[in-house]
């Protein structure tokens, strides 16, 4: 099975909405090489702006030229584009709900050898709690393509969480995803597991496993984790009776807890959250998945201890 990693969609799709008329740019902190912003700036120069290792500048040069008319897509490694400038998204993007995209790339512990400090865990939270704020969480390459198009023709603030590893292609070409969305990707009746990111390919790998132990997993991806398609996580909990969330995030307050509190109001039901506990460390993303239970063998056997207790 090929893998991309999902940033690779971003300066791709970038060019071809701007041949096709919409009127995106993109501001870089000085990584285009990195996020992939560098395919528009050598194809459309004047809708390209790096602001040098500035991240909090980027965020005011966006927002800037958001109120122009421009559609700007901010880039820069996760840990610095939405961490490092959480007070300009919150007070400068989300106040005044300008039409800004915020599109870090290298986010969570697959950015691998970087190490804790450029593990971002925290994001998916930090902006789910921001008013105005969308977030679309892509789990391979063309989820990815179909995020950032939601994103630009979606007014208002949205952040698109993109990543440094290759991960297996979970859809084809037609995938178009929504805003909110997520999607039955294997039916079951013993447990759903609720998934985004890199962690849907390795759920549906778990699902696998499972499926010889004799347990039936439904597996779901929850690309839009801001606004939750909830009739779809609502059905799919009352169907299966358990509901398991991975997340290649910390799970205090991530897609899991996101899940958690819609369940608790809507339809209390028995749940494990399976996500990061803590920082990262430095290995090869693949071993990091491994290391942390947050491969398809180590999703296996934290569902089937949860469906077995």
């Amino acid at each position: 099975m090929a893998k991309r990693a999902t940033r690779e969609a971003f300066g791709e799709t970038l060019v071809e909405l701007a041949n096709e008329g919409v009127n995106v740019c993109a501001v870089d902190a000085d990584l285009a090489g990195s996020t992939t912003t560098n395919k528009l700036q050598k194809a459309y120069p004047d809708r390209f702006v790096d602001v040098g290792i500035a991240e909090q500048n980027m965020i005011g040069v966006a927002s800037g030229l958001a109120l122009t008319g421009r559609i700007p897509f901010t880039a820069s490694f996760a840990v610095f584009g939405a961490g490092r400038c959480y007070d300009q998204i919150r007070n400068t993007i989300c106040d005044s709900n300008l039409n800004v995209k915020v599109c870090p790339t290298h986010a969570g512990i697959t950015v691998g050898e970087d190490g804790a400090t450029h593990e971002m865990l925290e994001d998916i939270g930090m902006m789910r709690a921001l008013p105005n704020m969308r977030v679309l969480v892509p789990a391979d390459y063309r989820a990815a393509k179909a995020a950032i198009r939601i994103a630009a023709t979606t007014p208002g603030p949205v952040y698109v969480r993109l990543g440094r590893h290759k991960v297996p292609e979970v859809y084809d070409e037609s995938f178009a995803g929504g805003l909110p969305y997520a999607g039955i990707l294997r039916e079951g009746t013993d447990v759903t597991i609720l998934a985004c990111g890199v962690e849907v390919a390795q759920s549906l790998a778990a699902a696998d496993a499972l499926a010889q132990s004799g347990i039936s997993a439904e597996v779901v991806d929850v690309f839009s984790v801001k606004p939750l398609a909830e009739d779809v996580i609502l059905a799919s909990a009352e169907k299966t009776g358990r509901v398991v969330t991975v997340e290649e995030h910390v799970v205090d307050t991530g897609m899991g807890s996101a899940v958690a509190a819609l369940l608790a109001e809507r339809r209390p039901t028995p749940m494990r959250l399976v996500g990061m506990r803590g920082f990262g460390t430095s290995a090869p993303g693949d071993v990091l998945l491994e290391h942390f239970g947050l491969d398809g063998a180590g999703i296996a056997r934290q569902v089937e201890e949860f469906v077995r207790a």
